[in-house]
């Protein structure tokens, strides 16, 4: 494990991982909460990998997430570091072709990463065996455990071996998640705060703009300052179909996870994205939930995020690994209270933008 951790360039252990491994390896169920960017995913599949007892053909793990993109973005990094290892990983998402994964499932994976339902669907049709599971990990348990999902959550914990080892992280931890999260066993709560080591190089500005102003305000943003790789924060009833049609007639190259696009829409667009193609990705939050793209330059908040937690979540989608990253808030005249009060609870200062 030592010499694959030092091929992969990964010499320090972040605050989360140092704190929840060896509680892991110890056997403990944790509730680890800690910001966006920070090394939680290794924080739990290292122990998990360093456990799984490769002689047995039988699913030792499983990982659930509430998106697709989170749940594939979880599976590559398995994949990469158990393969290695001799670890065999599978995917198990819905949407995908579920006969595909009835065959894959032959090869016997130690390690199974997906979708509550489909996992629940496969089990249904006795395509799983899930009698040697030792892991259960929820990543972002908070979403997991939402009025939405929380039933069939404790469907598939209930299914579980009962001396199963339950392990939740995201980067929030709103008391109701954390109340249900009683219900799956006793936990030992791994709080990390955001440090100095992810801050630092993240550059806080805002502008003022009325309201039906900011997108023409993200056009030239955009243009103005170069921008390669944005990724732009909208709330849930914001009008992102009259937003991408303004800004592709403006020249600006733009893609959207948010509206009732299919996984191959949304696959497509975080493709373009990612490969350069697209220059502004816009989203809600849940939508760029396992987004891991580490060539972000910059994050606008079309929208203001509900609070100071959800505006650090955001701004971890920059200025990861160390790089320097930049975000962007704009506010109407209006919300600037709001962001004063984002300033007090942060204790940053934002800088007014002017162009």
């Amino acid at each position: 494990m030592f010499s694959l951790l030092k091929e992969k360039n990964f010499d320090q252990p972040t605050a989360i991982q140092r704190a929840a491994i060896p509680k892991i390896l110890d056997g403990v169920n944790v509730v680890g909460r800690a910001p966006t960017g920070t090394g939680k995913t290794l924080a739990y599949l290292l122990p998990i990998l360093q456990s799984i007892d490769k002689q047995s053909n039988s699913i030792q793990a499983v990982v659930v997430a509430p998106t697709y993109e989170l749940a594939m973005q979880t599976a590559r990094v398995a994949a990469d570091f158990a393969a290695p290892l001799n670890i065999k990983t599978q995917a198990l998402i819905g949407g995908a072709n579920i006969n595909r994964q009835i065959d894959a499932l032959k090869k016997k994976p130690h390690i199974i990463i997906g979708s509550v339902g489909r996992i629940l669907e496969l089990h249904r049709k006795n395509k799983l065996k899930l009698h040697a599971v030792k892991f259960f990990v929820l990543d972002e348990f908070d979403r997991l455990l939402d009025d939405q999902n929380f039933k069939s959550a404790a469907d598939l914990k209930n299914i579980l071996p009962s001396n199963i080892q339950c392990l939740m992280f995201s980067a929030t931890a709103p008391k109701k998640a954390l109340n249900r999260a009683d219900s799956f066993g006793t936990f030992e709560l791994i709080a990390v705060d955001e440090d100095k080591t992810f801050a630092a190089p993240r550059n806080n500005f805002f502008a003022v703009v009325e309201f039906r102003d900011k997108i023409n305000k993200v056009r030239r943003l955009t243009r103005r300052l170069e921008i390669k790789c944005g990724l732009v924060f909208v709330n849930k009833n914001f009008d992102v179909g009259r937003a991408l049609e303004k800004l592709r007639f403006e020249g600006i190259r733009a893609e959207s996870l948010v509206g009732d696009a299919g996984k191959v829409d949304r696959k497509n667009a975080i493709a373009n994205f990612k490969n350069g193609k697209a220059q502004l990705l816009l989203s809600t939050d849940l939508a760029a939930r396992g987004l891991d793209i580490p060539d972000i330059d910059y994050v606008i908040n079309l929208d203001l995020p509900e609070d100071h937690k959800m505006y650090l979540h955001r701004a971890g989608r920059t200025a990861r690994a160390g790089a320097t990253g930049n975000v962007i808030t704009l506010v109407d005249p209006k919300e600037l209270d709001k962001l004063y009060e984002f300033e007090r609870a942060l204790d940053v200062q934002f800088k007014q933008l002017t162009l």
